[in-house]
């Protein structure tokens, strides 16, 4: 069983459902790695500051599923923009992630009130590009405003933006402008993790609790995660579910054998509340200038 693969606006063709590993420790992180290579995952989503690249490197090795064969993706931190600075994270990432190359490196964060640094930055990833280091280049968490900016200052359309997207939020908008310029829709938190994390707010409520979800999930047969994975599927983003737990990293990717309705799409994007859950990618976020990527 294999993931259908999305095309890049540069040819590049992406799995469209990966692993991801956001606050996952050193060790479960390489546990994770080899048990989603295993089950047939090749698409891994890691970045700088989740602090765990090294051990994705060692759970992809430990898989033994060669490296050419598996599309890893991460992300270069906010205090590392700068054209210099940005180059130098990329060398940092592919040694703890122990690769010559990266498919796909992206922004992790807009940084509006550091935008000349974002731009060198993004530059930087352009020049990686242009010298065959990475096989495509893209954003995490920017909005169609700062999109704008950025095409401002390059020609280089991002392959990708990586932001929050589940049915309680599903930026409508923001995909239609991805569809305009062919970027892709890539969704962290595809299936609402962010509604139920633990220590990101009261109040909230968890999509998997949703009575539609439960509904469509019941009339399935499959669990209101899979339910959205597959809602992602058929409306052509790149989705990358987090989870350490081998069952459910399986179940995560038991989605290819069943199709959502029409009417059930519909219903599944009537859910959006429009409500951000994470971060506010427009505000100064200044605190983001204060962790240091160590070196490798």
């Amino acid at each position: 069983m294999s993931a259908p693969l999305l095309t890049l606006n540069n040819g590049v063709e992406l799995p469209a459902v990966g692993l991801g590993v956001f606050q996952s420790s050193a060790q479960e992180t390489a546990d994770a790695v080899e048990t989603a290579l295993s089950i047939g995952y090749r698409h891994i989503d890691t970045a700088a500051a989740y602090g765990n690249e090294r051990e994705v490197g060692q759970g992809i090795r430990r898989s033994g599923v060669p490296r050419e064969n598996v599309f890893l993706e991460t992300k270069i931190w906010a205090s590392d923009y700068g054209h210099d600075e940005t180059l130098h994270a990329f060398d940092k990432a592919i040694a703890k992630l122990d690769t010559d190359t990266i498919d796909l490196l992206i922004l992790h964060q807009p940084m509006p009130a550091y935008f000349s640094r974002t731009v060198a930055a993004y530059q930087a990833l352009a020049e990686l590009y242009e010298a065959g280091r990475v096989r495509a280049i893209g954003v995490s968490n920017f909005t169609e405003e700062l999109l704008d900016r950025l095409a401002e200052w390059t020609d280089t359309v991002p392959a990708v933006n990586q932001v929050e997207l589940h049915p309680y939020f599903s930026q409508p908008e923001l995909q239609a402008y991805h569809r305009a310029h062919g970027i892709l829709t890539q969704a962290w938190s595809p299936i609402g993790g962010i509604t139920f994390y633990p220590g990101w707010g009261e109040g909230r409520h968890s999509v998997m609790d949703d009575q539609t979800l439960q509904r469509i999930a019941a009339g399935t047969g499959k669990s209101a995660a899979q339910v959205m994975l597959r809602w992602h599927l058929q409306q052509g983003r790149s989705a990358i579910p987090k989870s350490t737990n081998p069952e459910r990293i399986a179940q995560n990717f038991d989605i290819f054998d069943f199709e959502l309705s029409a009417d059930q799409l519909v219903a599944i994007d009537a859910l959006d509340r429009g409500v951000r859950n994470g971060p506010d990618p427009t505000a100064d976020n200044a605190r983001y200038m204060e962790l240091t990527i160590p070196e490798a």
